[in-house]
């Protein structure tokens, strides 16, 4: 022990000790090229999660939005997470039309991952060797303008569409990002559309955490329904047993990321779960509480999985497959929206919904209308105002958080009124009640490039007149 003392506090000696170290390595990585290969190659696992990324974005992108896999490949599967990157781009994949089923190999001794269609609840994510049926569906061309009015359909009055500087700018870089769409509402009108080279107003592209202002919503309707009650507990089945402190838990909890759960990283990375072939019920629920529910905020993926994991227990298995889409979307007239689920019919709503900004816009214009939707009321009075409280813990910096919607007060240059539902990657929907102003941002923004929706948004409101 007095050795390994003097050693501690010698500093001299350690650095040396650990430059000789250094040197030692260096040389036998030199010396061993199959040795250096071997070091830097990436885990198993990381190729795996890498395949699965692969083969999830083409098998929506292609088969939901009817896109082609080179555009994919240029945007959703670049500037992504680093350690998947330098992968996606050397793993071969497969696009079987006839079957709805994207295949990507990954490792010699290993089944490839598999991604699979459905037509009313998009692809899924097969676990690594799970049998792969050897049909499967055909997927039709997505659908094409829908000839109703706007908003519950595509067809426009013919006003022409005031210029607006902002967007042009957005479109040139001036925001950062890769900006895809933008749609602009006063009222329930379109003032201003534009996308870029090969996206249109019927192409859909992923939400990312849009999704999760998308599952508070359902949440919403739920609650105007009378089948659930936020200030109740989540009715999350793996917390009955007799015991489980996480029982107590409440469905608000989970609505305003204030559960206390742990879990593996704050944030979107919830990479078994979105790419890897887990089940939400089979991770989600089981992760232990490390704070006191109510007083924390960690932004997490979890808490929403959770709060739709509730969902689905209170509406019953029948009722459930269909909620997103008989509830919200239909209602609305959001014909190019489709919710995913993993492969055990589990809605993963917190990231995984493919929409257009033309179907955001909608979504948006509901909450401008405070929860009415042609003269009927689809969330309960004053859930607009529930979303936008600020009544659990706090991020520690940036906008404030409501329950599933993020609080641009603050914010040089916008009302205080104004919310957002914002998601990875550069999604936007901005609500400014005040203004009767709507603004959706699209976007495929890389990692190190976000886009500065406070500056759009306050740009864009100083512009329309």
């Amino acid at each position: 022990m007095r050795g390994t003392e003097a050693f501690k506090g010698d500093n001299h000696s350690r650095r040396h000790v650990l430059a000789a170290g250094r040197a030692i390595l260096a040389a036998l990585l030199l010396a061993t090229p199959g040795l250096a290969q071997q070091a830097q190659a990436p885990a198993p696992y990381t190729r795996a999660i890498a395949a699965g990324y692969k083969a999830a974005f083409l098998c929506s992108g292609v088969f939901i939005a009817g896109r082609a896999p080179a555009q994919i490949e240029a945007l959703e599967l670049t500037g992504i997470y680093p350690e998947y990157e330098r992968l996606v781009a050397t793993l071969p994949a497969e696009i079987d039309r006839a079957k709805g089923q994207v295949t990507v190999r990954f490792e010699p001794d290993l089944p490839p991952r598999v991604a699979r269609y459905h037509p009313e609840t998009g692809c899924a994510n097969l676990p690594i060797g799970a049998p792969v049926p050897a049909s499967g569906t055909a997927p039709p061309p997505p659908p094409g303008p829908d000839p109703r009015p706007w908003p519950i359909g595509d067809a426009l009055p013919k006003i022409a569409h005031p210029a607006l500087p902002a967007v042009e700018r957005a479109f040139a870089g001036a925001y950062r990002g890769r900006t895809t769409g933008v749609v602009i509402l006063r009222e329930n009108r379109i003032i201003a559309e534009r996308y870029a080279e090969g996206f249109g107003p019927f192409t859909a592209q992923r939400t990312w955490s849009v999704a999760k202002s998308i599952t508070g919503t359902l949440v919403g309707i739920a609650a105007k329904r009378g089948a659930v009650s936020v200030g109740e507990r989540a009715r999350v089945p793996e917390w009955q047993h007799p015991g489980d402190p996480r029982a107590a838990i409440t469905l608000d909890q989970l609505l305003r990321m204030a559960s206390g759960l742990h879990s593996a990283t704050a944030g979107n990375r919830t990479d078994a779960l979105y790419f890897g072939g887990t089940a939400v019920t089979e991770e989600a629920p089981h992760w232990p509480i490390e704070a006191k529910p109510g007083t924390r905020f960690r932004y997490a993926n979890n808490d929403i999985l959770l709060a739709m994991r509730s969902l689905r227990a209170a509406l019953g298995e029948e009722a459930y497959r269909d909620f997103p889409k008989t509830a919200l979307f239909a209602p609305l007239g959001m014909r190019h929206t489709v919710a995913e689920t993993d492969w055990r019919g589990n809605y993963v709503s917190s990231s995984q919904i493919w929409t257009t900004a033309r179907d955001l816009a909608r979504f948006g214009l509901l909450y401008l209308n405070d929860g009415v939707w042609n003269g009927a009321r689809l969330l309960p009075e004053g859930w607009r105002h529930y979303v936008t409280r600020a009544s659990g813990p706090q991020p520690a910096s940036g906008f404030g958080y409501g329950a599933t919607f993020w609080l641009m007060r603050g914010t040089a240059g916008v009302p205080e009124d104004a919310f957002s539902a914002n998601g990875n990657r550069g999604q936007y929907v901005v609500i400014v009640p005040s203004r009767g102003i709507v603004i959706v941002r699209r976007g495929e923004d890389a990692a190190n490039a976000n886009f500065d929706i406070a500056k759009f948004t306050a740009d864009v409101l100083a512009e329309v007149k």
